[in-house]
């Protein structure tokens, strides 16, 4: 493990994959929430080639299982899955 999370060495193997929300916050408790994470992973399939084989959105957390082949590499569809839906949060909770 490096100093910035997980290394996926196996990029297009099969992953079990979770994401926190900090400190562990309620946050998937409301309906845009959600959404934004199944739009995002959507997304994600249609365009970035992700292959998902179960989901689990908790009030707190999201589980997947996971995977990917040549060229799209893992490491940089969750990259990018975790910066859109930052983004799309902040302008759903600020608005």
């Amino acid at each position: 493990m490096s100093n910035y999370g997980y290394a996926i060495r196996d990029q297009e193997g099969i992953h079990f994959i979770t994401f926190a929300v900090v400190q562990w916050v309620d946050v998937f408790t409301r309906k845009e929430y959600t959404d934004i994470i199944i739009e995002s992973l959507r997304y994600c399939q249609k365009n970035k080639g992700l292959k998902i084989y179960a989901w689990c959105i908790m009030s707190n957390h999201v589980h997947l299982i996971v995977s990917t082949h040549s060229p799209y590499h893992l490491s940089d569809i969750l990259r990018d899955f975790k910066k859109y839906t930052v983004i799309s949060y902040s302008s759903v909770y600020f608005t």
